[in-house]
């Protein structure tokens, strides 16, 4: 999602699992263009995102591409860091108030959620599931 709540890039994953191992797809998926000439943007300036994505692989990943993490640092995780001591490594830190602009993602997400055949998923195949997505997208995008 931009920073005016439209979405840059569409996956959908299983219900039942959880969203975070679909980060990677959705960053190699990412192309942003640019005014004018010149290949598109494929590394945003900053990743918002929630607890769930705190992991050491997924912060590992956007530290090489060199995309700034927002994640806060779940309380499990922080217990596991100080019980290793020394070897645990430094503590995660995050823009408090950079983070308080994740809200635009969840934003989003509602705008989403406003078409009644997505929030309750009416469509049983994906394939016709990420193309309501997609309408759904291009909608907000035409706002």
């Amino acid at each position: 999602m931009d920073g005016r709540c439209r979405p840059l890039v569409i996956a959908v994953t299983p219900g039942q699992a959880n969203d975070s191992p679909a980060l990677p797809l959705l960053l190699d998926e990412l192309r942003v263009p640019r005014r004018g000439s010149g290949r598109p943007r494929t590394t945003p300036d900053a990743l918002r995102a929630d607890k769930a994505y705190s992991s050491r692989a997924h912060r590992a990943r956007l530290r090489r591409r060199g995309i700034k993490t927002v994640i806060p640092e779940p309380a499990d995780q922080v217990r596991h860091r100080h019980n290793r001591g020394s070897r645990g490594g430094r503590p995660v830190g995050y823009d408090r108030e950079d983070y308080k602009g994740r809200n635009t993602i969840e934003r989003a997400f509602n705008r989403l959620k406003n078409w009644r055949g997505l929030a309750t998923r009416y469509d049983k195949h994906a394939l016709v599931y990420r193309g309501g997505l997609v309408l759904g997208a291009i909608l907000i995008w035409l706002r």
